[in-house]
């Protein structure tokens, strides 16, 4: 068997167990794909050269394992491979800490922030950092700025610091542990969140592979919002005078709006649409809490 149809065999295979994507990908070919060419330790940009490369017995069992422990256990594909990718920047990954999927992600890499930065934007905050992928993205992204990464989780930090660490950036990003904004320090001309948003309903229809991930990155409370509520109310004191604050609030945008009516704020284009990561400015996140 080549490898072409060994990746469309091990498709089937997924497709008919039933496993849900979601966490790097978004259906049986690319997940298959992305098993495969790991356990064969080939790139994942690959395919296409080794299409018809063939595969000894030894290796299709291998790769039989893999895929069958990946339908067993419902884990994540980046739990079993400990590796992540985000605009195509490699993460490590692993059970402390969720899969790296943030929409901001794309917002950095496409320049969308840069419109509300200038030559002032010295300090990013990534808050919810998990394992780190954000304050890496942003780090590379604005070569110019430090950045603070603050987490809940000391595990999700320990894993941000193995990123850290792999992308050679000690010198200008900062590990803080603790609840929401407490241990930043200062003010910040950018603060990056992907909170948990999740709601409560939600969270008790999510797959199992999504329960593989911990659940204190995910869970929001019955409407998403109570991070977000002590978020908004704690930010404008951590933001400087024209800093923004970017958040990711996924499909909850109906609930977001119905617990801040009074916020104007600019919804940002991402793949999935104008509905899962917006941008308020300090002036605007004050102002609306005032008229609250």
């Amino acid at each position: 068997m080549n490898l072409i149809a060994c990746i469309e065999a091990q498709a089937a295979r997924l497709t008919e167990a039933g496993v849900s994507f979601g966490h790097g990908t978004n259906n049986a070919f690319d997940e298959a794909a992305w098993l495969v060419l790991w356990r064969l330790a080939l790139p994942l940009d690959a395919l296409d050269a080794h299409a018809e490369q063939a595969l000894s017995p030894a290796q299709l069992a291998e790769i039989d394992a893999l895929v069958a422990e990946r339908i067993a256990s419902r884990r994540p594909a980046a739990y079993l491979t400990r590796e992540a990718w985000l605009q195509g920047v490699p993460f490590y990954v692993d059970e402390r800490a969720i899969v790296p999927r943030s929409f901001i992600a794309e917002l950095i890499a496409d320049a969308s922030i840069d419109a509300w930065l200038s030559e002032q934007t010295t300090r990013v905050l990534d808050l919810c950092t998990g394992n780190g992928s954000l304050a890496v993205l942003a780090a590379l992204a604005w070569p110019e700025v430090s950045v603070d990464a603050i987490d809940l989780s000391a595990e999700a930090l320990e894993v941000a610091r193995i990123n850290v660490d792999k992308h050679g950036l000690q010198e200008r990003i900062r590990l803080l542990q603790g609840d929401g904004l407490k241990p930043a320090d200062g003010r910040y001309d950018l603060i990056l969140c992907n909170p948990p948003y999740v709601n409560s309903a939600s969270m008790a229809k999510l797959p199992a592979e999504y329960r593989a991930e911990p659940a204190l990155a995910l869970a929001g409370g019955a409407d998403g919002m109570d991070f977000v509520r002590q978020l908004l109310a704690d930010a404008p004191g951590h933001l400087s005078e024209h800093g923004v604050l970017v958040l990711e609030i996924g499909n909850e945008r109906e609930f977001f709006e119905a617990a801040f009516p009074q916020l104007e704020v600019a919804w940002m284009e991402t793949s999935a649409g104008e509905e899962q990561v917006l941008l308020i400015t300090q002036e605007g996140l004050t102002q609306g809490l005032a008229a609250s």
